[in-house]
């Protein structure tokens, strides 16, 4: 840190009595009251450079002894006013950027300028703060900080508009031609004179080597140096939204995780304190969110999510929630599951987390997530001809358009296994309603789902969650789910699964036996009467089913066991449990216009092991029938 001497003599200040006073041979005759401080001090030193003190002297009566003079509204108080009546004794004073605007502002309040005496204190502290404090990266950080105890003064003299102007200017310049007198990056301190050389230091490697002392800035003077740097237009999007990450760390308070923190605020006996801290951490959640820069990418979606967290605890403005729904939607695909478990705090449910507002950003991603044409137009003549300037550029567009359409298919295949892991999450809370369950796991087109692995995970999870689901509910749980795209494990845990409906059941074992046709290492065809069978329920046993996902993590108690599913007992103990209070409809098994006799052909090709489920229910079927 630069600093600046003035003044010779040793300091002879002393106090006495509550009073302060400078020892002298010469008896005191002015006595200054400044903020219920007493100064005894001499008239001919503090006249001869304060011109304000000069004014009050000529325009208060003389006593016989001292003359009493009051300075109200004193800036930078008793220490301030020290400052300077010690550079008028020619005391030695030392000025830094820690001082310099209290000392500033007081000269100023003094008059203590040129046209008093040449030389004088305002004069020296310009030409110090100009030459060598501006000069200094951490100088100007810490000579704007101070700034905020005098926010009037300091503008009308300038000072926090001249620092703003250097460290933005010191942002767009390259590191190594930054004079860096210290950096909270590097931990170093370098104290120099203002007329000395410089010790050695390191210089920064790292682009966004500003941010971190930056952050150290009020939220005001931290959103006029923001967009200082953002109008010079030549700093990239990610360096700013780096930063800015960096600034909400250090500011913003780790609320994601305070479930509870509206509630306190009522119930905290201290509330007007509370409030003031809340108001204060949603003012500086707002200022972050208008420096967002407006590129996509600028900044990670998990630190948007955690934006939203933080404004969903705090109650921002519906603007703020609105933009950040709309940004993290924009970049859904890298976020996390931890990224979405945004805590509710609406008082309208118990849910545990705000599933709303995680519906609202899935339907934002869709709704940009609209793939664009993959063709290209066609020319209404029938032949070719010569290839033009406008038609290349139609046809790079048209690249460019494919492109993007696959980077939004493949968005959409990462989103959804995202949602997936969601609702597993989600799924655990008892409060959840199923309606909304539904609308996440119905939101994401099918193509996205390669396989149905991690969706029926989570709803088994909610099945177990919630045991009290009727029949019809059960059924709407399981409309998205596709046993086509299970994986065997998957299905060998479903055909055992007594929580769900017996359609489902049916329809994975149907697909499990013809898996087994095909499997054993060599791909047999499948009669054509099995195929009609299986085409009755839209099941396609010539696509290929995905691997079980392993991407979420699951608790001990949601894990599937395979031990026993191989035995045919278990599926049939299954079905008989089911069959005892759900009824099998008949356009299950006489559908897309088969007939009886076929189907029972159908039945008759099948191997052993399931055809004693399947005798089940045809004897259900035909003594329906006969009563009918």
């Amino acid at each position: 840190m630069k600093f600046m001497k003035l003044g010779s003599r040793p300091d002879t200040f002393y106090t006495a009595e509550a009073v302060r006073s400078v020892s002298s041979e010469v008896s005191s005759d002015l006595i200054v009251q400044v903020t219920g401080s007493r100064y005894l001090l001499h008239k001919f030193p503090l006249l001869s450079k304060c011109l304000r003190l000069q004014r009050l002297c000529s325009e208060s009566p003389e006593s016989s002894q001292h003359q009493i003079v009051q300075l109200p509204d004193f800036p930078g108080g008793v220490e301030a006013f020290e400052l300077c009546a010690k550079f008028c004794y020619g005391i030695t004073i030392t000025i830094s950027a820690y001082n310099i605007v209290a000392a500033r502002c007081a000269a100023d309040y003094l008059q203590m300028t040129e046209d008093v005496e040449k030389g004088n204190l305002i004069y020296k502290l310009e030409v110090f703060f100009t030459s060598c404090l501006l000069h200094g990266w951490k100088d100007a950080i810490v000579t704007l900080q101070s700034t905020k105890a005098f926010p009037l003064w300091s503008e009308d003299l300038g000072i926090t508009s001249r620092c703003i102007e250097a460290i933005a200017s010191k942002v767009l310049t390259h590191p190594s031609k930054v004079s860096l007198s210290h950096s909270y990056s590097r931990r170093e301190r370098d104290d120099v004179s203002c007329s000395g050389a410089e010790s050695q230091r390191l210089k920064p490697a790292s682009k966004g080597w500003w941010a971190e002392d930056m952050a150290e800035l009020g939220i005001d003077l931290y959103w006029r140096t923001m967009m200082a740097v953002k109008s010079g237009g030549k700093i990239p999007s990610n360096l700013i939204g780096e930063a800015l990450k960096i600034y909400a760390a250090r500011w913003l308070p780790n609320i994601s995780r305070e479930r509870n923190f509206n509630k306190q605020v009522g119930s905290d006996s201290d509330s007007d304190s509370t409030n003031e801290t809340t108001s204060k951490h949603r003012l500086f959640l707002e200022t972050i969110v208008s420096l967002l820069p407006s590129e996509k990418g600028a900044v990670t979606c998990s630190f948007l999510l955690k934006l939203l967290k933080a404004a969903n605890i705090l109650n921002g403005s519906s603007s703020s929630k609105m933009e950040l729904t709309r940004r993290a939607a924009l970049q859904l695909e890298e976020a996390t599951v931890r990224d979405l478990l945004i805590p509710s705090i609406s008082l309208a449910n118990d849910t545990v987390y705000d599933v709303d507002l995680v519906i609202t950003i899935l339907e934002q991603f869709m709704l940009h997530g609209q793939s664009p044409p993959t063709s290209p137009p066609r020319s209404k003549l029938g032949f070719e001809r010569r290839r033009s300037r406008s038609a290349e550029n139609i046809d790079l567009e048209f690249q460019e358009r494919r492109r993007s359409s696959s980077a939004s298919h493949s968005s959409k295949l990462k989103v959804a296994k995202l949602v997936d892991g969601y609702l597993q999450e989600i799924a655990r809370d008892v409060n959840l309603p199923l309606s909304k369950f539904i609308t996440l796991a119905e939101a994401i087109p099918d193509f996205s789902r390669l396989d149905h692995d991690d969706l029926y995970r989570a709803i088994d999870i909610y099945l177990k969650a919630h045991p009290d689901l009727n029949k019809s509910e059960r059924k709407r749980l399981c409309r998205a789910l596709d046993c086509k795209k299970l994986s065997v494990e998957a299905c060998m845990h479903a055909a055992q699964n007594e929580l769900l409906p017996l359609r489902v059941v049916v329809q994975v074992l149907f697909f499990e036996q013809a898996r087994a046709a095909m499997g054993g290492g060599k791909v047999t065809e499948l009669p054509s009467n099995i195929k009609a069978l299986l085409a009755a329920h839209n099941i396609d046993p010539s696509r290929p089913t995905a691997a079980l996902s392993t991407t979420t993590s699951i608790q001990a108690d949601d894990q599937w066991s395979v031990s026993g599913f191989k035995s045919p007992k278990s599926k049939v103990s299954t079905l008989r449990m089911k069959m005892a209070e759900d009824e099998l409809d008949a356009s299950d098994l006489q559908s897309d216009g088969l007939g009886r006799s076929s189907k029972f052909k159908a039945f008759c090709a099948l191997p052993t092991r399931p055809k004693r489920m399947f005798s089940k229910l045809l004897s259900m079927n035909r003594n329906s029938s006969e009563k009918n």
